[in-house]
């Protein structure tokens, strides 16, 4: 019968329970998110993809913002590592050499196309942060800040997220604003020497 093999795989996938369904859940819709965008993403194309219904994507996130950025966090591979060259300028270019590596990939796009869309997105900019501090980076800008504090490279007053995550915006800027799919390393050069290291050796008491 034309229709019975289809019907008996909708049949097994309403079976699938637990981490199984979620896994297939988020597999589709981080496909989606690779084909479409943030933007294209759809519950009703997710459950088809993941041969499921809608139901059951709604228990586990709740919103389309939920389940983009779970998608996301599968995606990305954790190799985060704080580079220690001995002074605030070499580990704050080698963050953001490694930075614009990452979001000039095609999972960076995705990130990028998600902070885009978070513009007029509350909740989706609610879950970016909560799941990733925003870009995921702040912590280890932290870090090599807090380093150079320690070293008398700065001052204790430097040691703020705001400042320490500037490298990171300004990099965003360049790729959002420009439509380039890479920063040129002299860019990279410039953002730190002209305007980061200045920004936190000018930080001090007041």
């Amino acid at each position: 019968m034309a229709g019975e093999p289809d019907g008996g795989r909708a049949s097994a996938a309403t079976r699938r329970r637990g981490t199984v369904l979620e896994q297939a859940i988020l597999d589709a819709a981080a496909e989606e998110l690779k084909e479409s965008g943030y933007s294209g993403l759809t519950m009703d194309r997710v459950a088809r993809r993941a041969g499921t219904n809608k139901n059951a994507i709604y228990r586990r996130w709740p919103s389309r913002a939920a389940l983009a950025v779970a998608a996301y966090g599968r995606m990305t591979v954790t190799e985060a590592r704080v580079p220690d060259t001995g002074e605030l300028r070499g580990d704050a270019l080698e963050l953001l050499r490694a930075a614009n590596r990452h979001l000039s990939s095609p999972l960076g796009r995705i990130l990028l196309d998600l902070l885009a869309s978070a513009r007029d997105d509350p909740d989706l900019l609610a879950e970016i942060q909560a799941r990733t501090g925003g870009d995921g980076l702040t912590g280890m800008w932290l870090t090599v800040l807090g380093r150079a504090v320690a070293r008398g490279e700065a001052a204790p007053e430097a040691l703020h997220p705001r400042v320490a995550t500037v490298p990171i915006a300004l990099l965003r800027n360049e790729l959002l604003t420009r439509g380039v799919t890479g920063v040129p390393d002299e860019v990279l050069v410039e953002i730190i020497d002209e305007v980061y290291l200045p920004l936190v050796r000018g930080r001090g008491p007041r």
